[in-house]
């Protein structure tokens, strides 16, 4: 027995890594040159978008921005505008009434009305509601004002409006048409676009993005009332919904306030007969 132990090999310890593995070679792909045939031109930006670009650039990085959103039922609007039309002659254009009821809204809530003063830091107060209206022409978006809105009726809001973007276009504004305002409105619901945020053109406090309207299926608002909520009475219905969007400044408008005023807004679409008063 101790011969066959003798006679059997002696037991070796087996390495768990090669010490003299090597590192594998990194495979080098060629990548070709990418070329192309098109072709591009740069075009220099004129005055009016340099003013715009820096403005806009300020704006965007110095105004703390906020925003508030609210959806408006448009049918009741719709039918004032058929019915002016229909039975008075008047034709005015859903901007129009959006403008008229924005100007009393910004009567009813003041605060929104404001400007703000980046060298003394305060906020001043306007005793005017002077509302910039956004109209793109072919050398960049300006916003000439119409003087005195909430004064305005619609009439005089939709001739003034009318002729304002007509000059625009033409390039034929005089500085003070639109240098100034209190506050803006840019729609660019006939453009098919149903909301977007719009940046704020300082030193007004706050700016109204409006969308177009889309039919929407809205569900019957319930009443607690069991006589009220028969099996007609609760079917959803079909409304024409506008969204509108506030971008206000949060060194002068808080967020209750930007509440109240679109509170006020959609009130007043909502009864547009308030609009004619």
């Amino acid at each position: 027995a101790a011969a066959a132990a003798a006679a059997a090999p002696a037991a070796t310890a087996t390495p768990t890594g090669s010490a003299t593995s090597t590192a594998k070679t990194p495979l080098v792909v060629a990548i070709p040159p990418i070329t192309t045939d098109s072709t591009y031109e740069d075009v220099p930006n004129n005055n009016m978008r340099k003013v715009i670009a820096k403005r806009l650039t300020e704006s965007k990085s110095q105004v703390p921005h906020f925003y508030a959103t609210v959806q408006i039922e448009l049918d009741s609007a719709l039918a004032l505008r058929k019915t002016l039309a229909t039975n008075h002659d008047v034709k005015v254009s859903v901007n129009d009434l959006i403008i008229r009821s924005a100007a009393l809204a910004l009567r009813d809530v003041p605060e929104v009305n404001g400007t703000y003063n980046v060298k003394s830091g305060t906020v001043s107060t306007n005793d005017t509601v002077d509302i910039s209206v956004a109209v793109a022409t072919p050398t960049g978006l300006i916003t000439p004002i119409v003087p005195t809105t909430d004064a305005l009726g619609l009439s005089d809001i939709s001739a003034k409006v009318k002729d304002l973007a007509t000059r625009a276009r033409d390039g034929k504004l005089a500085p003070e048409e639109y240098q100034g305002g209190t506050f803006c409105i840019s729609n660019l619901g006939m453009f098919g676009i149903t909301e977007f945020s719009a940046v704020i053109n300082p030193p007004q406090a706050a700016i109204l993005a409006v969308g177009g309207g889309v039919r929407t299926i809205v569900p019957t608002e319930w009443v607690d009332d069991e006589e009220k909520n028969g099996e007609n009475d609760r079917r959803p219905g079909i409304k024409t919904i506008m969204t509108a969007r506030l971008s206000a400044d949060r060194r002068v408008v808080d967020e209750p306030t930007a509440a109240l005023f679109l509170s006020a807004l959609n009130k007043y679409l909502a009864k547009p007969e308030l609009l004619v008063l």
